[in-house]
């Protein structure tokens, strides 16, 4: 449930709000493992033994060296805290990784929740940030596409939503100045191809709705019948979500009106609720098991959510 915007943004300056970024690979098993802590260890403080997590991580093809890797950087970023006991290591999520974990959950699934009015104005962020301080800008976009905006040219970038309080609040922890905010409607005489609306490709992002839709309609399927194991429920569940979270930076909740027909939004969201929130139970079996092999207190601790929690978290 990670929002990779924040988790993975770049420090400069005073950006103690920020956390150093990974890269590659290896950044695929860190933000899998803050998505399994936010899944299963919800708010909670107790620490981990390293060998329930390593067990954990296997359930999805990541070797004991990767894992224990990625233990390391997380505690680097400051994501995790750690403690010894003996000859073993545990660790627990920092209260700054948890923060972005619960927001980051709650900005996922309440995506497509509802579709507030609209007033027909549009606002843009301009801004200009210089090739020397390239991390902060990419960073910049990051966080500007996760609140719901795209490009409408490379450094004009607009939205339905006015959102400008959060972006003047990603502004000011990124350290930047050069930017101007404008809500407005788009005058009359502006070129076809200077409406806003061009700054979203639509019939890709239906594409991808559809391409969702048949891909998870089995396990929807699967699940009604019974048939999924708490091993697969875990891997599945984690890999519907972490689909799912890619959605609220592609679709900004275009308002209806702006919509061609039979937008599949709803239907696809539908499902992913009906998938997260039906294999909850086995995948938490499943987390429980894994952590009995090293602390069976811990495991009985484990614990899923459904998506109306984190709405209303």
């Amino acid at each position: 449930m990670v929002e990779p915007s924040v988790i993975d943004a770049e420090p400069e300056g005073n950006g103690h709000d920020q956390v150093p970024a990974a890269r590659g690979s290896q950044a695929q098993t860190q933000h899998l493992l803050l998505t399994l802590l936010g899944d299963y260890w919800y708010e909670r403080d107790e620490y981990l033994p390293s060998a329930a997590l390593v067990d954990l991580l296997a359930e999805f093809g990541v070797t004991a060296f990767s894992a224990r890797a990625a233990l390391n950087r997380l505690t680097r970023r400051s994501l995790l805290r750690w403690e010894k006991r003996g000859r073993r290591t545990f660790y627990a999520l920092t209260r700054r990784a948890a923060a972005v974990l619960t927001e980051g959950g709650r900005r996922i699934v309440s995506f497509g929740f509802d579709e507030p009015s609209w007033d027909g104005r549009w606002t843009f962020v301009a801004f200009s940030v210089p090739e020397a301080r390239r991390p902060i800008r990419h960073a910049l976009r990051e966080r500007l596409r996760w609140l719901g905006y795209a490009p409408l040219y490379d450094a004009l970038w607009v939205s339905p939503r006015d959102r400008a309080r959060e972006v003047r609040e990603v502004l000011d922890e990124l350290g930047l100045q050069t930017a101007t905010l404008v809500t407005g409607t788009p005058h009359a005489a502006s070129p076809s191809l200077g409406d806003p609306l061009a700054a979203w490709d639509l019939e890709g992002l239906r594409h991808s709705y559809e391409e969702f839709l048949e891909t998870w309609r089995a396990w929807a399927e699967r699940t009604r019948a019974g048939t999924v194991t708490p091993a697969e429920a875990l891997v599945a569940r984690t890999e519907v979500m972490d689909v799912w979270r890619t959605f609220p930076g592609m679709d900004p909740e275009l308002p209806g009106e702006l919509l061609p027909p039979a937008w599949p939004r709803a239907e696809a969201r539908r499902l992913f609720i009906e998938i997260y929130d039906g294999l909850g139970p086995l995948a938490e079996m499943r987390v429980r098991q894994l952590f009995a092999r090293h602390d069976r207190e811990l495991a009985d601790l484990a614990t899923h959510h459904r998506t109306a929690q984190l709405v209303d978290s």
